[in-house]
């Protein structure tokens, strides 16, 4: 789908129709709308002289949407398809290909650093209730994400947590410890950074922009991740990016660094 938004924009850009750039490739219409959609794949081949044609010289970009166009992968999250939302799914696979993760979250611990406990007692308290076999769901599709962070493969990560989530109980206080030790012992891997932004900190009034920004293979490819009332919400526009990203720098810029909010945690811990 990424594929096709940017093969639209590539061409709204060149300032042509659709039919002009199917004559442009000597193919129909449809078939430009196909691709368009994310209907239909497009071969390099085919990629190659659609951008030419554009007029779009950015090379590394250009090598970046071939490299979507040609992968083959079926992730471990094709599992779960047709038995979880897709937008489940789709995060899965964007962390997959994303070249750096960044996440910053006010009310509960990221899920890429969640127990299974916790995530268990996040997944219980939704409403309407889950049946049990799609909730042990939920909770295993996000144990398997984890992955990303301690597989074969490690991504940076940083994240940003308020002193709120570390706060928040969302089981029992033996979940909460366990929790807070998960995270302590996350946060001591070469390729995870935590930072922590406390109660007592003036000037603060970001807590509504809890988000998460995926690196893509060239910048104009990063995506960002917000919540929604029913999904989560996938960011590509240049302009909205522009707005996470700067939103992530000043809430960084007004966290602890990874040493203190590692005391931090410790402290809240053992008031545990």
């Amino acid at each position: 789908m990424r594929l096709a938004i940017e093969l639209r924009r590539l061409r709204d850009a060149a300032g042509l129709a659709a039919r002009e750039g199917a004559a442009l490739l000597g193919v129909s219409p449809a078939q430009i709308s196909q691709i368009e959609a994310g209907l239909a794949g497009v071969s390099e081949k085919r990629l190659r002289r659609l951008a030419a044609n554009y007029a779009a010289t950015d090379g590394e970009f250009i090598d970046a949407l071939v490299a979507m166009a040609t992968d083959r992968t079926r992730g471990w999250w094709e599992e779960y398809r047709g038995s979880l939302p897709t937008s489940f799914l789709g995060l899965a696979e964007l962390e997959h290909h994303a070249t750096f993760l960044r996440e910053v979250q006010f009310q509960y611990i990221p899920g890429l650093l969640q127990t299974e406990d916790y995530a268990r007692a996040i997944f219980s308290d939704g409403i309407p209730e889950l049946p049990d076999g799609d909730l042990e769901l939920r909770v295993r599709h996000r144990m398997q994400r984890k992955v990303i962070l301690e597989g074969p493969d490690p991504k940076p990560y940083e994240g940003i947590i308020h002193e709120a989530a570390l706060r928040v109980r969302v089981s029992d206080r033996a979940a909460s410890r366990a929790q807070l030790a998960s995270l302590l012992e996350a946060s001591e891997a070469g390729n995870v950074t935590v930072r922590v932004v406390p109660f007592d900190l003036d000037g603060f009034g970001g807590s509504w922009a809890a988000m998460m920004l995926a690196g893509g293979a060239v910048p104009r490819l990063d995506t960002a991740v917000g919540d929604a009332p029913h999904a989560a919400a996938f960011v590509d526009s240049e302009a909205q990016l522009g707005v996470f990203r700067t939103l992530f720098r000043r809430v960084e810029g007004m966290s602890l660094s990874p040493e203190r909010s590692r005391d931090f945690i410790n402290g809240r811990a053992k008031e545990l």
